[in-house]
């Protein structure tokens, strides 16, 4: 197990970046990673796969809600998916390897690698082995984590001496509506903690009482959190979270 850094339980963590859309910073953005690097915040972002094997940041897997494109990122190649202006913004879709070179380990990065097979039942191990290469050589502060268990299981043979963690929550079917209810309940419990050599959680801070959670805290686990909207939200995360990851408010 690779311990978590204590740059990660420090400062507030800005979910995909400190994003604004009135001031045209929209998420997982470069403007909204250079406005979270100016306010002093760690920053979460998300990864999809490009067709030809490229970890590019970006939330959805599919174009329609943030761009004016449609159809899915893994069907479009990196330097095609790099032209893609987002929404209200004068950014495009970047790689992995782009807010490397900007943030250039001046605040902690939080990387969620997110399930590319629609059930956290399995990998194929190239999202992972993209996000390790884009990795290479970065000497700054990283944590990689997934909602997908066998993602950080991978993550935990290939790059051993990067911190690995979990993102959890009660897994309920509104929430994730495309995994089996048997792989939900199953999740919900967290079973897989110690086999993928996870260090830390994130869970959702509307669950933050499960007996696992409190278990896992009692055990010296960080647990960090998703996602604070508000100082009253925070009071109450903090009550249990070590750190938050926040929008739409200063933390």
């Amino acid at each position: 197990m690779t311990r978590l850094p204590s740059d990660f339980l420090t400062r507030p963590i800005a979910h995909r970046g400190y994003h604004d859309k009135t001031s045209g910073r929209i998420e997982n953005s470069l403007s909204a990673f250079s406005a979270a690097i100016d306010a002093g915040y760690g920053i979460e972002l998300d990864l999809q796969l490009s067709r030809d094997g490229v970890a590019m940041v970006f939330h959805d897997d599919v174009l329609e809600r943030l761009t004016d494109e449609t159809g899915r990122v893994r069907d479009r190649d990196a330097s095609e998916l790099g032209t893609i202006g987002l929404k209200n913004s004068s950014d495009t879709i970047p790689t992995l390897s782009e807010v490397l070179s900007l943030v250039a380990g001046r605040v902690p990065l939080l990387i969620e690698l997110k399930d590319q097979q629609g059930e956290m039942m399995g990998t194929d191990g190239a999202l992972e082995a993209a996000t390790v290469a884009a990795l290479d050589g970065y000497t700054g502060p990283v944590a990689l984590m997934s909602f997908n268990p066998h993602m950080v299981a991978k993550l935990h043979v290939i790059c051993p001496d990067r911190p690995r963690g979990i993102v959890t929550s009660a897994f309920r079917k509104l929430d994730e509506p495309q995994v089996p209810v048997d792989n939900r309940v199953r999740l919900a419990g967290i079973p897989d903690f110690d086999r993928v050599g996870a260090s830390f959680i994130s869970h959702d801070r509307t669950n933050l009482d499960a007996p696992r959670v409190e278990q896992l805290k009692g055990q010296g686990v960080p647990i960090l959190c998703w996602t604070i909207r508000s100082a009253e939200q925070e009071r109450e995360a903090r009550k249990v979270a070590d750190n938050i990851t926040f929008e739409g408010y200063p933390a």
